[in-house]
């Protein structure tokens, strides 16, 4: 029988002692032990110092045979190869002798699926991770769950200390869609798991007739009557920010990161818990994820701590000094150790290493601290939280696109004019690249916003087309969280405007209080707002018009051969990219506000 094959029937698939179920307790003991770059913090919860910064998706392989490349979104991995890596994982975990396994379920209900997960002892703070964002046996099988057979779908192995000389980035994970099991090698970042599990419900719930949006979710009450929003949006766009902001009567969180929705316009949960970016977390901000990270029952990834303790969510460039302080820490995840000792020396400075973004060159990143700090919440600690066996009606999905640079002129808000419409800014996924996705500055694209889906992207758009068409009350929208006409460069030179949440705010308010005249884009054929019907003058009174219609601002500063050449090529990229996927006519069409 075939390795892959066995692991996935067996439920005991290896020769070493098995922790199941530890409680957070003993999997932060667990941590501490195994793992020198945790440290606790002053509020009593653990923070992880991570090799990985960020998933790696051009080191993620499916298994199948060749040939078979255009069937999924990822690079494949033929069964013979992905054998030859699974035996070495299997050697490397039973010469390590210990185990820990989770046991869990990602939704609640008819939705709920099983899910076993091992990680060896140097991922056991990504194991208490894990555990917080499945709900447990308990709250899905009824108190005499330990009584019964744990029966999973879907499976995770995860080693993070084993090294694959012999492949790019000397690591992979390789995904078992056939037996829904994916394995993680030599990565310490908590991501991966958590998107091995997602990238497995996407395609196990796609062939039941849904489609699993990269979403939160709110419940939000205007005037009396409470509906739910789904917001979409790449990591560093704004989402969770968007997702726990405050909006009508009372809002009330429903999900972080991901829900299903199904033909009849019903909607299910995920996961059970918050995995939310901390860079620039402040409690004026963000009061419910600023609260929940400093929550002792929180895990954290990749934060600033003080000398005290205390978390810095703001912290970039490093002094001498503080690079001296975190050096042990440096050394163990990677950095090098001559460019340490010369930062901390004085023999190299910070502006010789960093360009006018504040972006380090290769081998230096130790020299500003990643922006892509993360904390995992329970949904517990989440004040104000839905009840997720009572949810209000799906009423809008958004999403998020965060503009800066040259191709910074998406309006602030936009309403889509019709299904094919919608799916196509889905399909797009347009943002610009952030902390999450690597050093890179630019426009980004990633299908439907949503890097978990392991087929072919053209069979989500092509899907939630389907689905809107069906549900024409859920009303779909787009929304700006970067810049107008530049990036922060240009917004310090009086060049560009930023949006700000308080204008993302005042924006959704006046969306679900549908108290917003619309008028119809002359080059996109989406909505946008009108700036001159008196009916948006308070709006107007909290977001600049220059954000509502970018053209008034390249207009104003004598741009506007800039923002006709930014059509012009905006169209052709989208054009091309939607093509490469080969998704249907009428999509491309209605990206090009053409007939």
């Amino acid at each position: 029988m075939l390795l892959r094959t066995t692991i996935a029937k067996q439920t005991k698939p290896y020769n070493v002692e098995y922790k199941v179920n530890p409680t957070q307790k003993e999997l932060r003991e667990l941590a501490l032990q195994s793992i020198k770059t945790c440290v606790v913090s002053a509020y009593g919860n653990i923070n992880r110092i991570t090799l990985r910064k960020a998933r790696m998706e051009k080191y993620t392989y499916i298994i199948a045979e060749k040939g078979e490349e255009d069937k999924y979104s990822s690079k494949i991995m033929t069964p013979d190869e992905a054998e030859k890596y699974l035996k070495i994982q299997k050697d490397f975990i039973e010469k390590k002798g210990t185990l820990i396994e989770i046991q869990g379920y990602y939704g609640i209900g008819n939705a709920a699926v099983p899910i076993q997960a091992f990680y060896t002892l140097d991922a056991a703070n990504v194991a208490g991770m894990q555990q917080i964002m499945m709900f447990s046996r308990e709250e899905v099988e009824g108190p005499d769950w330990n009584k019964r057979d744990f029966k999973p779908l879907f499976k995770i192995v995860f080693s993070p200390g084993l090294v694959l000389d012999d492949l790019p980035g000397k690591m992979a994970i390789i995904v078992d869609l056939e037996n829904y099991v994916t394995y993680v090698m030599n990565s310490d970042y908590f991501g991966e798991t958590k998107k091995g599990i997602l990238r497995m419900l996407n395609h196990y719930f796609y062939f039941r007739g849904g489609l699993v949006l990269h979403a939160g979710a709110k419940s939000v009450r205007v005037q009396g009557v409470d509906y739910a929003v789904a917001i979409l949006g790449l990591s560093g766009t704004g989402k969770t920010t968007t997702t726990f902001a405050k909006h009508g009567e009372l809002s009330k969180p429903i999900q972080d990161d991901m829900i299903t929705l199904w033909p009849d316009g019903t909607y299910t949960v995920t996961e059970n818990g918050c995995f939310a970016k901390t860079f620039g977390l402040t409690e004026k901000t963000e009061p419910v994820i600023y609260r929940g990270t400093l929550d002792p029952s929180a895990w954290v990834e990749n934060v600033y701590m003080n000398p005290d303790g205390t978390y810095d969510f703001s912290k970039e460039a490093l002094t001498p000094d503080e690079v001296k302080r975190y050096r042990e820490i440096f050394l163990l995840t990677g950095s090098d150790q001559a460019h340490v000792d010369d930062y901390i020396s004085g023999k190299v400075r910070l502006e010789d290493v960093v360009d006018e973004y504040g972006t380090p060159k290769d081998g230096w990143d130790f020299v500003v601290w990643t922006q892509n700090g993360r904390s995992i919440i329970p949904l517990k600690a989440i004040e104000n939280v839905a009840d997720l066996h009572n949810l209000p009606p799906l009423k809008y999905i958004g999403i998020l696109n965060r503009d800066e640079g040259f191709d910074a002129a998406t309006p602030g808000i936009v309403l889509f004019a019709s299904a094919a419409q919608a799916a196509g800014y889905f399909m797009l996924g347009e943002t610009s690249k952030t902390s999450a996705a690597g050093k890179e500055r630019g426009k980004t694209r990633s299908p439907f916003t949503q890097p978990f889906f392991p087929l072919n992207h053209r069979l989500q758009a092509e899907r939630f087309q389907e689905l809107m068409k069906g549900n024409q009350g859920i009303i779909t929208w787009m929304m700006n969280t970067g810049f107008v006409g530049g990036d922060q460069l240009d917004e310090r030179k009086g060049r560009a405007l930023k949006v700000k949440i308080s204008h993302s705010t005042a924006m959704l308010e006046a969306l679900f209080r549908n108290e917003v005249k619309w008028t119809v884009d002359p080059d996109f054929g989406y909505l946008v707002v009108d700036v001159q019907a008196s009916e948006n003058k308070p709006l107007l009174e909290k977001v600049p018009p220059e954000i509502l219609q970018p053209r008034i601002l390249y207009e104003r500063q004598g741009r506007l051969a800039e923002y006709r050449e930014w059509v012009s090529r905006i169209k052709k990229e989208r054009e091309e990219f939607l093509r490469k996927y080969n998704v249907r006519e009428e999509i491309v069409k209605a990206i090009l506000n053409v007939q």
